[in-house]
Parts: C-alpha cells; structure tokens; sequence
C-alpha cells in the first residue's frame, strides 16, 4: 500500500473517489440521480453576472455557489436567481435545499429566503464563522 500526499487536484483521482462514494450511497440508498443544476445571469454583454449552481441527489437541493457581481447586488438579482433555482428543484422532486456560508458572505440573505441555520462552526483566529444552512419545502 501507497499513500500520497497531494498539494493539488488530480482528476482521476477526484473521479475515483467521486464513484467509490457514489456506489457506497447506491449500495444504502438506491439508485441516484445527481443532475448540475445552474442558473445564470448574463449581462448584455454576455457576461456572468451572477447565478446558483449546484446539485439535486436524493431529493436533496446542494447549493455550492451563489454569487452576484458587486455592480448588480442588492438590486434582487440574487433572490430571483434563488427562486428561480429553487423552483427547478422542486420541479426534480427536492424536499430541502442546503448550503453553507462564512459570516462576511450571505447568511442574512439566505435567511431572508427562508433558510434557517443548522449547524454552525464559530469563528476562530485566522477563519471566519462558517453556517450550514437549510430550507424544508412544504
């Protein structure tokens, strides 16, 4: 036996790991059915100025990135590109959606759209607060 300490993202390995979990989740909870799910705002332009993405896998909503440009915040950008994501995953069969944020980033935002902290690992020197957030669909 090897192991290997890596100081950078190798794609096989990553792709190795992603599918020993996934047959680990089939094996306890059956079949899976992870699709991307991106919703993005582009500029006239044609540049990204903001969206959501993420995953929907075992009626589970997995927010990874939300972001708005600074030029276009607080202007409702962000909660219509939430909405907008949201109702797509409902549309797939998702009872919850999570994410998680650091305090200097969203939570108040997100609290806003209804979600309600989880869990949460406090701020310590040199690292912000960090929130795992979720909201339960009715």
């Amino acid at each position: 036996m090897d192991i290997d300490i890596s100081h950078h993202e190798d794609e096989q390995v990553m792709n190795s790991l992603t599918a020993g979990l996934r047959q680990f989740n089939v094996e306890h909870l059956g079949n899976e059915s992870t699709q991307p799910l991106t919703i993005v705002a582009r500029s006239d332009d044609g540049d990204v100025i903001g969206g959501v993405a993420g995953q929907t896998i075992y009626k589970n909503f997995l927010i990874n990135i939300v972001w708005i440009d600074a030029k276009y915040r607080g202007k409702g950008l962000g909660e219509e590109l939430m909405q907008l994501a949201e109702i797509e995953a409902i549309k797939r069969g998702c009872l919850i959606a999570q994410l998680d944020t650091l305090d200097f980033q969203a939570p108040i935002f997100y609290e806003k759209l209804g979600f309600s902290v989880v869990g949460k690992v406090p701020k310590f020197s040199g690292s912000p607060a960090r929130y795992f957030m979720m909201k339960q669909y009715s």
